[in-house]
């Protein structure tokens, strides 16, 4: 028996409990109850979600959980004494401790992820790498496993996240069957930027958007600095302070991340070679897209093809 607590607190979010369906589901396919969920408070009693209305919870206690997670809300809400105590606590008491999308400031108040990989929402992963610095954030990871604290991107990959852990705890065969019932992937393939459209760079000047346009229209070009700042219609020298102002990189890395996108969705759209993809997305060489791929999503492309391919055949 693997009993979890699922941690909420005022305004949390509601999808958060696709991660307790996820275990819900386990329980089904392993025809018994392998996994008991407790919904968790400070306060215990009703507390309200983001959406109005409210869950029955249990106070804090000295329960022993083999896995506690931390629920998330839509923004950084403020955290109580209580509840960092609660979460240190957990980590010494807990076989692992999880944290979907904002619930990772949870730990990194708690001091959890101080020198350790994690990820968040990529719309708070840069508050998250300034609010803490001792942690080292991996914006564009749909989850990460460090040691026995695990964190996830968005509220949907609370899924993903309790997929791996079920099929830590009871193999592929089950985490997949567990995933056909929800009909997502088993393991999903790349990381945020697909679903982030890069984050669309957010840039706050229309020269800046100009530029990135350009880049995306003409990715099998050079791309030089120029070039770029030719389109936004700016010096050199300005364009670059200015595009690192408004997007928080550098226009080398926002090209490189555009390029690993574009040869992420071809290989998803289509059976072109790796040399073709590399030649189309203006990396010129395999070697040089497989080196971009390990930077921006932590995987190499051909386990990236590999996934895609897996999750088409098993995923109705």
């Amino acid at each position: 028996m693997h009993r979890i607590g699922f941690v909420v607190f005022p305004r949390f979010q509601l999808m958060g409990f696709a991660a307790v369906t996820a275990f819900e589901m386990a329980n089904l396919a392993l025809g018994e109850t392998v996994y008991e969920i407790e919904l968790l408070s400070e306060a215990g009693g009703e507390v309200k979600s983001s959406a109005g209305f409210g869950v029955l919870t249990k106070t804090f206690d000295h329960t022993a959980y083999d896995t506690v997670m931390f629920g998330a809300g839509v923004q950084i809400e403020p955290m109580t004494p209580g509840l960092v105590e609660f979460a240190r606590r957990s980590f010494e008491t807990a076989r692992r401790v999880a944290a979907p999308c904002t619930g990772a400031f949870v730990l990194a108040e708690s001091g959890l992820l101080d020198g350790r990989r994690a990820t968040t929402h990529w719309a708070f992963a840069r508050q998250l790498q300034d609010r803490f610095p001792a942690v080292k954030v991996e914006e564009d990871r749909i989850f990460i496993v460090d040691g026995s604290v695990w964190t996830s991107a968005g509220m949907t990959a609370s899924i993903d996240l309790a997929l791996a852990m079920i099929e830590k705890d009871y193999g592929q065969g089950v985490a997949r069957s567990v995933a056909r019932k929800l009909v997502v992937y088993h393991r999903r393939a790349g990381g945020q930027s697909q679903f982030s459209a890069l984050l669309e760079l957010e840039p706050k000047s229309d020269r800046i958007q100009r530029s990135i346009d350009y880049a995306k229209a003409n990715l099998r070009r050079g791309l030089s600095v120029e070039e770029l700042a030719d389109a936004a219609g700016l010096s050199a020298r300005q364009f670059s302070r200015a595009f690192r102002a408004e997007t928080g990189q550098s226009p080398a890395k926002a090209v490189e991340t555009l390029r690993v996108e574009a040869a992420r969705l071809m290989m998803e759209q289509g059976r072109h070679s790796m040399d073709v993809i590399a030649e189309e997305t203006g990396f010129a060489i395999a070697d040089r897209m497989r080196r971009a791929f390990l930077r921006t999503l932590g995987q190499p492309p051909q386990t990236i093809r590999r996934g895609n391919a897996r999750e088409s055949a098993s995923v109705p």
